[in-house]
């Protein structure tokens, strides 16, 4: 079976020509035009979510979504504010497509974040203790001591690839290839506002060191340096 594709959009003239271009690439489309019928689900495989929808804030049904399920979501904007896609970032959206756009890019994207989410971690997976935090690959749960963290799985994916190797230095394009996707060719703001996030998530931005023009590298202690 072809990916199915949850479309939230309440505009006829962009959802009815972007269904046919999705189902033209062998996508399957089931079309909403309020958050509320979106909530109501089934979300399939992706949901495209529009910010501006008639009855809700795109930003709530991105919200509503994560409350019970990790399925991937992609923003579609027509919005010039980069904090409405930092937001939807934050709340767990896997990526966003600023309108205008090519079906042909979205199709990419989709199957971008699909082919991420259908890998599952190996059951032999270890669990990663970096000093007081524990990340495991298993059960795909994370504490810093005894504090549960709760992560979206992009989240997860990224602290899980740091920890790896608690201290040595993974480039942007090493982390975007990894948790991402080896042909991301995405905003790479998108790195930096997860890594924003698990900063605060963790409850130290020492955690995860930033090395200008290099990359990224998680912290065998947050007391070993600042970022």
């Amino acid at each position: 079976m072809g990916v199915r594709v949850l479309l939230i959009e309440d505009d006829e003239t962009i959802a009815e020509p972007l269904a046919d271009g999705l189902r033209h690439f062998g996508l399957t489309v089931h079309r909403v035009a309020t958050g509320a019928e979106g909530l109501a689900g089934p979300y399939g495989d992706v949901v495209l979510l529009d910010l501006g929808l008639p009855d809700m804030d795109g930003i709530d049904v991105c919200r509503g979504i994560r409350r019970s399920s990790d399925v991937p979501v992609i923003i579609l904007s027509a919005r010039g504010e980069e904090a409405d896609r930092v937001l939807g970032l934050e709340l767990g959206a896997d990526d966003y497509v600023a309108k205008p756009f090519s079906v042909r890019e979205l199709v990419a994207r989709i199957r971008a974040v699909h082919r991420r989410h259908g890998r599952r971690p190996d059951e032999q997976e270890p669990s990663y203790d970096v000093g007081p935090l524990v990340v495991d690959r298993r059960t795909r749960q994370v504490w810093v001591g005894e504090e549960p963290v709760t992560l979206t799985p992009k989240e997860f994916e990224l602290l899980a690839l740091l920890s790896e190797d608690a201290g040595a230095v993974y480039s942007r394009q090493q982390i975007l290839n990894r948790v991402w996707d080896e042909h991301y060719d995405g905003p790479t703001k998108t790195l930096d506002v997860h890594v924003a996030t698990l900063r605060r998530k963790l409850g130290h931005p020492a955690w995860i060191q930033t090395l200008r023009g290099v990359g990224f590298r998680l912290a065998v202690s947050p007391a070993d340096g600042s970022s």
